[in-house]
């Protein structure tokens, strides 16, 4: 039963990091875009979401 449910996570995972990779990329180009602009109010949102997403990758890669 550990041996299934091992390699259901290791599955999931595999699936998710390439979506939260491009969420990444994505957040990372509407930061940008954002300091180019001098929107405080989104680029502290960026920031924010760019932290959700920097937590998602290392519980996913641990």
């Amino acid at each position: 039963m550990k041996r299934v449910m091992d390699s259901l996570r290791k599955r999931e995972v595999m699936e998710r990091l390439p979506v939260v990779k491009m969420e990444i990329d994505y957040e990372l180009m509407t930061l940008f875009e954002a300091m180019e602009e001098q929107d405080k109010i989104q680029v502290r949102e960026s920031k924010e979401r760019l932290e959700q997403l920097r937590r998602e990758w290392v519980h996913l890669i641990s």
